[in-house]
């Protein structure tokens, strides 16, 4: 038996969690903070990762009240700073793998990301030999009609409506509307895997009612750990390390029979 729950569909994070965005918002935050000799740390950044772009820019700022830049200064230099980068972002280990097998095996699959529409654009305008797995199955930060913002579980249900699942909407916990979630939609919402790098975005998943694996980065295991309301369902170092029969998904293909599930070659 799967040591999971069987899932039928999964939404992925991007930031992080697929492309290597993420050194990129740390390269370009402390090149605009070096003149003013300050520094963006892992704990201030644990507190940015999946939050809107104002949010996360006042958050930032809030950790330096001395230093003279408007929400709109700094997101004007970080945006110019980015969208230099963005073209050439990297995929990180495991995703073109992971992406390109479930595709292969009709798995439905979203991508429910906190970028602009914008944003995503430049990112994966040259990595659609696996964002072009996705298709129309994105949901982007500012999309109309989405509504809240990680941690709320809004982003998620979205994507999984997309995928024509029968999701509803609210939080399972009761908060927010989950006292209207049926059973039913409970139910579809179990069916669903989420992969995330930030602890927002897990806590969203969690707060969907949807399986969640983490993926965080190494020093966001040491900061961030605390933050974390909501437990994860698996904690992985990377996507290369993901099993799919442990959620009972085929196997990869290139893997020796030998090693799927113990069985003999």
């Amino acid at each position: 038996m799967s040591p999971h729950k069987k899932i039928e569909y999964a939404i992925f994070d991007m930031d992080g969690l697929m492309i290597d965005s993420e050194r990129v918002y740390t390269d370009v935050t402390n090149d605009i903070l070096a003149p003013y000799g300050a520094e963006m740390t892992w704990e201030i950044k644990s507190g940015l990762m999946g939050k809107p772009e104002r949010a996360a820019a006042a958050h930032l700022l809030s950790f330096f009240p001395n230093i003279p830049l408007t929400i709109d200064d700094y997101l004007s230099q970080r945006n110019a700073a980015q969208d230099t980068h963005w073209p050439h972002v990297q995929l990180l280990p495991g995703v073109p793998r992971l992406v390109a097998h479930l595709a292969a095996h009709n798995v439905p699959l979203a991508i429910a990301t906190g970028s602009t529409r914008r944003n995503f654009a430049l990112k994966t305008a040259h990595l659609q030999h696996v964002f072009g797995h996705f298709g129309a199955n994105v949901v982007c930060g500012g999309d109309e009609g989405v509504g809240r913002s990680k941690p709320f579980p809004d982003v998620f249900l979205a994507a999984a409506r997309l995928l024509g699942r029968a999701v509803g909407s609210g939080d399972v916990d009761g908060e927010e509307g989950g006292d209207g979630v049926g059973e039913a939609e409970r139910e579809e919402r179990g069916r669903g895997l989420v992969f995330e790098d930030a602890i927002p975005g897990v806590v969203a998943g969690k707060r969907a009612g949807m399986s969640v694996v983490w993926v965080p980065d190494e020093n966001l295991l040491g900061v961030g750990s605390s933050q974390l309301t909501e437990k994860p369902d698996q904690v992985l170092r990377s996507l290369e390390a993901f099993v799919p029969e442990e959620w009972g998904l085929p196997p990869f293909d290139d893997v020796p029979v030998s090693q799927q599930s113990g069985k003999e070659e």
